[in-house]
């Protein structure tokens, strides 16, 4: 028998494996439905761009048909290998603003306001630039300045300071508002996803057992209280295990609700249709589901000095020897956060992610010649979306209703709007006279706000960030899946643990805050 069982050894998992099997006295197993990491691409920064299309590593998720976005399923990628979403992901290390964390405590969460997780944020982190009072280096996450810049990463900055834009050199700092370069979640020029970073120096732990293509299908119960956990090991055999303390999921915002929904627990007529016995009745499991959508301004190039035009034997020499060159490169090195005249407080409202190739469809739609694009998402949603079980044989991936631009007043349009016409002014600055062709996308002829209304509909999609599905919150909260100690709700022994408690989405980037929450609910755990 082990004391805990953790389901999914990504960005959370392998945090609470590594911090849990830190008592010699306590055993852990954790189970990963993907396979090790060993695709070299995995480890190279670059290797983002080949990522891609292999599905060895990817769940590869669509959501439903969106009505507010032309009928389109967009694609949403998510990492099925040991780190999860840390071993796919462009690694651009961003926490939110801080009052994004006092506003989750506002709703309920108690001991999740900024002063309480900056603690935790500094406990994972080793900055190369050293420790102050917004960073630790001593952590077992990497974090690091750029090793390679395209050429064209330099201008984008330029171009937003002429476009009166500031600058910043830490988006995790004092404020977050400004243009500059991103830090990523890298080491010596390799990517330090959450299994290099937790879980990898601590394998050889004789209470740590891990499992790879180990998909979970049930949790099991004794009374009120979760006692096992069911699954099979590349789709063989039907195992048991038994945890004597608690079962933890840590599947991230699709997965984690799915399986407490084929367990029982979710909203009760929902899963009484499907012949699910009730443990308990929760309506808020699957929903609350949050995303950041975003538009792509994309523009030709007149030089051939973008990534799309890389030599790729070449820069995989360079890795592989030196670690050195464009392999080191996360793709998008530059970007920033801005406030525009829409925003509901102090807080930047669009994210902006510099990208020196041509991105269309996520990458999938290669374009010739070169050209570089500039991503713009909205920060807070207001929309909301739902996941929903299609049967119950967790094979079947969950229907998702992202719910994107559903807000009844229009607001989010609104914003997604402000965010094209912002790119379009940056990417117009003098300094990119001598680089910039024809505009690919919106397109020249695109001007109105209902011609650009048209565009987003017919082009925005995911930046990668689905939140909120077990949401955190306060006892009277009706929505609310997990307390403040992400315990779930009328059951014992039962946690979830990553971004799906988040019951609002941050502003920036999901991984860092993910790896946050689980430091901080790995030391609720164990009382400190």
């Amino acid at each position: 028998m082990y004391d805990y069982i953790i389901v999914g050894a990504g960005s959370a998992g392998c945090v609470l494996a590594n911090r849990l099997s830190e008592n010699p006295e306590v055993r852990v197993l954790l189970l990963e439905a993907g396979s090790s990491d060993w695709n070299p691409l995995v480890h190279m920064p670059a290797g983002i761009a080949q990522l891609v299309g292999q599905k060895g590593v990817n769940w590869d998720y669509s959501t439903a048909p969106e009505p507010a976005l032309q009928n389109r399923s967009l694609w949403w990628p998510r990492g099925k290998v040991l780190g999860g979403s840390s071993s796919i992901n462009a690694m651009c290390y961003i926490r939110g603003h801080a009052k994004d964390y006092d506003e989750w405590a506002a709703m309920g969460c108690e001991g999740w306001d900024w002063q309480s997780v900056l603690p935790y944020f500094r406990k994972s982190e080793s900055n190369t630039r050293g420790s102050n009072a917004w960073h630790g280096d001593e952590g077992p996450l990497s974090v690091s300045d750029p090793r390679y810049l395209n050429p064209l990463t330099p201008v984008f900055l330029e171009a937003a300071e002429q476009a009166g834009l500031s600058a910043t050199d830490d988006f995790n700092g004092a404020s977050q508002q400004g243009f500059g370069l991103y830090q990523t979640t890298t080491r010596e020029g390799q990517r330090c996803s959450s299994a290099k970073a937790y879980l990898k120096p601590v394998r050889a732990r004789k209470n740590l057992t891990v499992i790879t293509k180990a998909m979970a299908s049930r949790v099991v119960f004794e009374g009120d209280r979760a006692s096992a956990v069911v699954y099979t090991v590349a789709g063989k055999g039907g195992f048991c295990e038994a945890a004597s303390k608690e079962v933890i999921l840590c599947g991230g915002s699709i997965n984690s609700p799915q399986l407490l929904m084929l367990s029982g627990i979710g909203p009760a007529a929902s899963l009484q249709q499907l012949g699910i016995d009730v443990i308990q009745d929760l309506p808020g499991v699957g929903g609350n589901l949050q995303d950041h959508l975003d538009t792509c301004v994309l523009q030709r190039s007149t030089q051939s000095i973008t990534y799309d035009s890389t030599n790729q034997v070449l820069a995989g020499i360079q890795f592989l020897l030196f670690k050195q060159g464009p392999g080191t490169s996360n793709v998008a090195e530059s970007g920033g956060f801005w406030r525009t005249a829409l925003a509901e407080d102090e807080r930047p409202d669009i994210q902006f992610h510099f990208v020196p190739a041509q991105l269309d469809d996520h990458g999938r739609n290669k374009l010739p010649g070169s050209g570089y694009t500039l991503h713009a998402c909205f920060l807070r949603p207001k929309s909301r979306g739902r996941l929903h079980l299609v049967s119950t044989n967790v094979q079947h991936k969950p229907r998702i209703e992202a719910g994107y631009l559903s807000d009844a007043e229009g607001f989010d349009m609104k914003v997604m709007i402000e965010a094209v016409k912002l790119s379009r002014k940056i990417l117009s600055q003098p300094v990119f006279d001598s680089f910039r062709e024809k505009e690919l996308f919106p397109g020249e002829q695109v001007q109105s706000d209902a011609e650009l209304t048209e565009f987003v509909r017919e082009k925005a999609e995911s930046i990668y960030h689905p939140v909120g599905t077990c949401k955190m919150g306060a006892a009277n909260d009706p929505d609310a899946v997990v307390d403040s100690y992400c315990r779930v709700k009328g059951v014992r022994g039962l946690r979830v643990v990553d971004a799906s408690v988040m019951p609002k989405l941050i502003g920036g980037n999901t991984n860092a805050p993910t790896i946050m929450i689980a430091e901080r609910v790995a030391d609720l755990i164990r009382g400190s």
